[in-house]
């Protein structure tokens, strides 16, 4: 069983990879959403992706119920 979970998060990891490498603007929303922090004050810079992180979290949440349920 773990193997096989190691093989897919590698092959999850591998996709991602390819993602960004031919379509460098597919994860442009990440960061620019509603409700992520941004705060630029001089020389220094607050940034927390607060919103695109909860999606993450709730896609990966999914992913991973719908992968050990069966």
């Amino acid at each position: 069983m773990l193997a096989k979970t190691l093989i897919g998060i590698g092959l999850a990891l591998v996709g991602l990879g390819l993602l960004l490498y031919f379509a460098p603007g597919a994860l442009s929303w990440f960061g620019r959403l509603p409700g992520d922090i941004n705060i630029e004050r001089g020389n220094t810079r607050f940034f927390f992706p607060l919103t695109s992180m909860i999606i993450i979290s709730v896609v990966l949440t999914v992913l991973v119920n719908l992968f050990f349920r069966r």
